[in-house]
């Protein structure tokens, strides 16, 4: 398992969330997207998840539309 520090900021406001997955690297498209579940992946909020055939590219504007931007991965050694 390895540790992914990601870095961001919420409206504006800076925040940092620590997830661990197996695999060996966390594209920033896949980081946005665990955010996004994070912050609004309840049932109210369903509607804001991107499709499951979004490209990268929609991802990361999904992301921005909702105040999710400057997402940053920084690999944690472990």
């Amino acid at each position: 398992m390895r540790n992914y520090s990601l870095e961001y900021l919420f409206n504006g406001e800076p925040r940092t969330y620590i997830f661990e997955f197996k695999q060996p690297q966390l594209p920033v498209r896949e980081a946005a997207m665990h955010l996004l579940q994070l912050h609004f992946g309840d049932g109210e909020n369903s509607l804001i998840m991107p499709t499951a055939d979004a490209t990268p590219e929609e991802i990361l504007e999904q992301a921005e539309r909702v105040g999710l931007t400057q997402i940053k991965v920084v690999d944690q050694p472990g």
